[in-house]
């Protein structure tokens, strides 16, 4: 089918990271730094990207702040002309290399937080860096760059919810994204120990409503929704292969940037194939485009151009099929599989069976 040109690109430029977040949704199997892309390489990325019809980019990682040459490649996106925004866990970032990236052309940076609590911030985390996103935030704020707070809620931190939404405040941040964990990945593999409670969920929600009400005080707030807990699948990227694209750090090119676990998807290499090619006739980009793919109940159900069928890494995830309606749906026949993980028993943070299980192996 004819695609309309994507809007956004993920640039995935390293999977190197000094923290070990359980809630990570990189893929287990990491990509080392001796296949990592050059900035020569993304120089001829962004532009392929800005002529396809790309106008913002996401840098991110793992930690991009790890790549010494990130200047060279935030100056190669801005000579694309494309809105940059670094995704950090402020982990590295100091007065001299933040001036060195905005001279460079980086428009806007969004920061990373665990907890308002060090101690369970950097148990979260599983390194010590509190201290360093707090004074990250500071140079950001400094700098008079956009400022984005990115919290990923989970069982270890959703009853903390005021507190994160204070500490957004207090450091000054334009908007706070309150995100649910997304189970793809390290957080796949530790969602046991994730997944929050229903009453959790409806405490934290009752909590959001009430800031809201006084949204004038406290930065614009983004609640992106528990899929598990609310039974409501969320839209699948906008559409699988419908908004943006994902470069990971080896120039493979996904639709999201969990597909690469989808098998039989053979997704393409900027390496091998220019991105207007990879965007427009791919199979890995054709592959659940539209509706043709869908089955029932998602072929004739009323949401099925809103909800797109939901997430297809998370249908294979829970069934071993990526063309089966997303689980977290309640319509979905395969429902139980998530309800009975969300209303299962499980230990309390901080009880000896509430183990996050830190990454291993990072190269």
């Amino acid at each position: 089918m004819t695609a309309d040109p994507p809007w956004a690109l993920l640039a995935e430029l390293t999977h190197r990271c000094p923290l070990r977040c359980g809630y990570c949704s990189n893929p287990v199997e990491l990509v080392g730094r001796s296949v990592e892309l050059t900035a020569g390489q993304w120089a001829g990325v962004f532009q392929q990207a800005a002529d396809l019809g790309v106008v913002q980019t996401h840098l991110s990682g793992g930690e991009p702040l790890l790549r010494r040459d990130l200047p060279e490649v935030v100056a190669a996106a801005a000579a694309a002309s494309l809105h940059t925004q670094l995704v950090t866990s402020g982990v590295g970032l100091d007065e001299r290399r933040l001036t060195g990236l905005v001279a460079a052309g980086l428009h806007s940076v969004q920061l990373s937080v665990q907890h308002t609590d060090q101690a369970a911030a950097e148990r979260i985390a599983g390194a010590r860096s509190f201290a360093a996103k707090e004074r990250a935030a500071r140079l950001i704020r400094a700098a008079g760059l956009p400022f984005g707070l990115n919290v990923v809620l989970h069982r270890g931190n959703i009853d903390a919810l005021d507190d994160l939404i204070a500490l957004g405040t207090d450091w000054g941040a334009d908007r706070i994204e309150l995100a649910h964990t997304q189970f793809h990945g390290w957080a796949l593999r530790h969602r046991a120990a994730l997944l929050p409670t229903r009453a959790q969920v409806d405490r934290a929600r009752a909590r959001l409503a009430h800031w809201r009400q006084h949204q004038d005080a406290v930065p614009e707030l983004i609640w992106v929704a528990p899929d598990h807990v609310d039974g409501t699948a969320k839209p699948c990227m906008g559409g699988w292969g419908a908004i943006s694209l994902t470069v990971a750090p080896d120039g493979t090119v996904l639709p999201c940037p969990a597909a690469g676990a989808l098998p039989g998807l053979d997704p393409p290499n900027v390496k091998d194939r220019r991105l207007s090619w990879i965007w427009h006739e791919s199979k890995a980009f054709n592959a659940y485009r539209g509706e043709s793919w869908m089955r029932e109940p998602c072929r004739t159900c009323d949401l099925r151009s809103t909800d797109h069928g939901g997430c297809r890494c998370q249908a294979y995830a829970l069934t071993g099929d990526a063309t089966r309606t997303d689980p977290a749906c309640r319509l979905s026949p395969d429902h139980a599989l998530v309800r009975d993980l969300v209303d299962a028993p499980r230990p309390l943070p901080g009880t000896p069976g509430f183990a996050p299980a830190y990454r291993e192996g990072a190269p």
